[in-house]
């Protein structure tokens, strides 16, 4: 009996270790989960349980099979905590293809680090990751946690689908929270994804999701947080910072915030005040008094990057901002509206989602949401917006990261929802303004005169700040139509008052001119030929989106070489659309001289996947058009 006892033992065990295995093994996955995956996650589970309102636990578990080294981001196996957030456990497990465990990892394995580089003020902040090197691929991690954070405002927003080129097997949430604390969903792009909802009562929400199948990233798609689904959480009644809070409305929530996490952060000391007076000295307008205090901020501080969500939404404190002179978006933003109250210039701390893909904030689900703060300085109806993490941007000037989005203005009455600015089209300009001669061995010599404003400005202005070989490097590519290119005297222009950034560029290069026997061919824009290769995607998936439109306008004289007529020259070409308009027209002058005129005006706008092609035949046309060549032919 004893015998059999043992041998039925070493059976169960044999057994369940057999299936344990094959829970890891590759060959298990089906094919179409590998199919344009960098990585499977084979399950993906969050318990989230919601004690009270100043109480939240976190469990997590996370199996990841890694194909490639692409693939290794997908294990996101980190955990961030601080004063108000605790890791109870943390732990990984490692298998080969096979299912073997190949390695146990500990806490005491995984990497300590502070959260924020540069910063003292913020050393509780810290993140523990796993930092594995894989012997081979394919291989699988188990990847376990636990937290507890008193901060019940932050409720982890959950992504079905990761982004491209990663399946999912199997995706897990469960939530559990008591009746009475207004607890909130918003589902986001569910459709066409075995998504269901298992559980939806007072106090529990449930969903299941298996085998979503990897996706193909395609150009010019929208972010994958508005194409693939996720769901947002949050609660009515909350905890931050040490603070209960409630907010049903975007009014009660900035009232909230202002009162309870702002109060008491914009103190400064009393020479800081004097000396701030004394810089504006007699000055009335508001908004003059806010470009001085502004250019005072961009002079005196540098930016520490300090998320939103890692040191709380309570920025560090003005005077500690005056004392170090650096904080994040947050500190530096409510260091610039404490130096505008001294001079009785009102400003409001905005929060919105900070990137040059706009997102908006769901203006129609009350939350913590957004990564970034600016300041809003109330100008007639409307708001002066500034960027106080720069030390560069013109005084009001939005750039690419935070224009045309809904934000969150908090005033002293409460929040209210608004619009960021709108830079339109046809005011996204580059103006060119040039000349080039070719003389009679094809060699070119030119000037070029660049102005950009708009959202141009943003993409230009960064030019200014470039070291000599930088430079060099940056305008061989912008130019990479010109071979042999040679750079000669480059200046810059920034008129930070119009938000106007001019480049004059001298430039040559030998053989632009290609001879064969009596006769000379070279493409006639030199200086701004269409660089959008959009690239043939059959039977693409996702709509596209052009983020930014903008207006072009270039007149360039050309000079050709003595000894030479016009055998053949482009007809002028004009093509309108729903994507934009693009026009060039060649006019001679006398002493073979051409004036080359080329407008180019994109629209923005988001279109649909069936429109994909006839925009990237529109792009294909300008850019043949722009490749058009002369040819001259010796006399």
């Amino acid at each position: 009996m004893k015998n059999l006892s043992y041998a039925l033992l070493f059976f169960l065990f044999t057994l369940i270790s057999s299936a344990q295995k094959s829970t890891y093994l590759i060959s298990t996955i089906k094919d179409s989960l590998k199919e344009n995956a960098n990585a499977v996650v084979r399950l993906d589970q969050m318990d989230i349980v919601i004690v009270s309102q100043r109480s939240m636990n976190i469990k997590t578990q996370r199996v990841v099979s890694v194909f490639n080294e692409k693939g290794l981001r997908e294990i996101d196996a980190y955990q961030h905590y601080d004063k108000t957030t605790s890791i109870k456990t943390i732990e990984a497990i490692v298998y080969d293809a096979f299912g073997n465990e190949i390695k146990k990892i500990k806490r005491k394995d995984f990497r300590d680090e502070s959260a924020v580089s540069g910063s003292t003020l913020f050393s509780d902040n810290r993140v523990v990751y796993l930092d594995y090197t894989p012997v081979s691929y394919p291989f699988t991690v188990l990847y376990n946690s636990e937290t507890e954070t008193s901060n019940t405002a932050f409720i982890p927003q959950w992504y079905f689908l990761g982004g491209y080129y990663i399946s999912v097997e199997k995706c897990v949430l469960n939530v559990n929270f008591p009746a009475d604390l207004g607890f909130k969903k918003k589902e986001f792009q569910f459709s066409g994804f075995n998504i269901k909802k298992t559980v939806d009562t007072d106090t529990k929400l449930s969903y299941e999701a298996a085998d979503i199948l990897a996706q193909k990233s395609e150009d010019l798609s929208p972010s994958s947080r508005d194409l693939f689904p996720r769901l947002m959480m949050g609660l009515e009644k909350f905890h931050l910072e040490g603070v209960d809070g409630t907010a049903a409305t975007w009014e009660a929530f900035g009232k909230w915030y202002g009162d309870k996490i702002l109060t008491g952060t914009t103190e400064l000391p009393e020479e800081t005040k004097t000396k701030i007076r004394a810089l504006v000295g007699d000055e009335k307008d508001p908004v003059k008094k806010a470009k001085v205090i502004y250019d005072y901020v961009q002079k005196k501080s540098r930016y520490v990057n300090i998320a939103i969500g890692i040191g709380g939404w309570k920025p560090m404190l003005a005077s500690d901002v005056d004392r170090l002179g650096y904080g994040d978006c947050k500190a530096l933003s409510n260091y610039t509206k404490a130096l505008l109250q001294v001079v009785d210039v009102p400003s409001y701390n905005t929060i919105l989602y900070g990137d040059r893909y706009k997102s908006n904030i769901q203006s129609d689900f009350v939350s913590m949401q957004g990564n970034h703060m600016i300041l809003a300085v109330p100008n007639g109806d409307n708001y002066t917006f500034l960027e106080c993490t720069s030390q560069d941007d013109p005084f009001g000037y939005q750039g690419t990261f935070t224009d045309d989005r809904d934000v969150l203005v908090v005033k002293p009455e409460g929040g209210v929802i608004v619009r960021t600015k709108i830079y339109e089209d046809k005011g996204n300009t580059q103006t060119d303004k040039g000349i080039y001669n070719i003389d009679e061995n094809g060699n070119l010599s030119g000037h070029i005169s660049i102005v950009s404003e708009g959202s141009q400005y943003s993409s230009k202005s960064s030019a200014e700040t470039l070291q000599p070989t930088e430079k060099e490097a940056h305008y061989k590519e912008y130019w990479s139509n010109i071979n042999n290119l040679k750079l000669g005297k480059i200046t810059f222009a920034n008129d930070k008052q119009n938000i106007r950034f001019t480049e004059d560029v001298e430039l040559s290069a030998v053989n632009y001119g290609v001879i064969s026997a009596n006769k000379m061919i070279f493409p006639l824009d030199v200086f701004n030929q269409s660089k959008s290769n959009v690239k043939r995607i059959r039977n693409r998936k996702n709509p596209f989106q052009i983020q930014r439109g903008y207006l072009d306008t270039d007149e360039i004289e050309i000079n050709l070489p003595v000894g030479f007529s016009i055998e053949f020259l482009p007809s002028n070409f004009e093509l309108k659309g729903k994507f934009g308009e693009y026009k060039t027209e060649i006019i001679k002058k006398e002493n073979n001289k051409l004036i080359y005129k080329r407008t180019m005006f994109l629209n923005k706008g988001k279109y649909s996947n069936k429109e994909y092609d006839e925009y990237r035949l529109f792009m294909e046309q300008v850019s043949r058009n722009d490749n058009a060549k002369i040819i001259l032919i010796k006399n």
